[in-house]
């Protein structure tokens, strides 16, 4: 099954938004094969995955799983796309349900055991999410505070990837992180 998940590319202070299209086939050549100029960190992420699933329960299939980040002409830097890519992963293969990641933008660093390490550039992620019409994002819990700092965008803030994967197959309802701009500015006048 092909599924769509979405990402984030920073530069400096512009974000773009990176479609993650994984695709798990039964035949041909078993193996995770990552296209669409990723570096070093990003193509690391399959160990990360992958151990992270043994942790958590999960398996990477043992068919063909090609991921494709798009658009290709944008380098994929960083290990922040691994949350993005594991729920892809669990979605094309059947194991959760692909019904929320139109919705959501996701972003984290998986650890081994699957807890989450926070990313770079939240802010400029949120901001871009609201403009192309997310509903919201999904992050770790150390960058949600920033992220949240966005109106009009639910952020989710997880600690590990078991949370990620139950508020995407609506398992586990998580509320949505709100901070008052005004409070913030107004705290930080006195």
């Amino acid at each position: 099954m092909l599924v769509k998940t979405y990402g984030s590319a920073v530069e400096g202070i512009h974000a773009t938004i990176i479609t993650v299209e994984v695709n798990v086939a039964s035949g041909g050549q078993p193996g995770f094969f990552l296209v669409g100029l990723p570096d070093n960190a990003v193509r690391e992420g399959r160990e990360r995955i992958r151990t992270s699933f043994v942790h958590n329960g999960f398996y990477l299939p043992r068919r063909a799983i090609t991921v494709n980040m798009a658009p290709a002409d944008i380098i994929k830097v960083g290990s922040a796309y691994d949350l993005t890519v594991a729920v892809g992963v669990l979605a094309a293969d059947g194991t959760i349900s692909p019904k929320l990641l139109e919705s959501y933008l996701i972003m984290g660093e998986l650890s081994l055991d699957g807890t989450l390490r926070p990313i770079k550039g939240a802010l400029p992620i949120a901001i871009e999410a609201r403009k192309r019409g997310f509903k919201g994002m999904i992050v770790p819990a150390p960058n949600a505070a920033e992220a949240a700092i966005v109106s009009e965008l639910d952020v989710i803030q997880v600690e590990n990837l078991l949370d990620a994967v139950e508020f995407q197959d609506e398992r586990k309802t998580i509320e949505p992180l709100k901070r008052d701009t005004r409070e913030i500015f107004f705290a930080a006048q006195a």
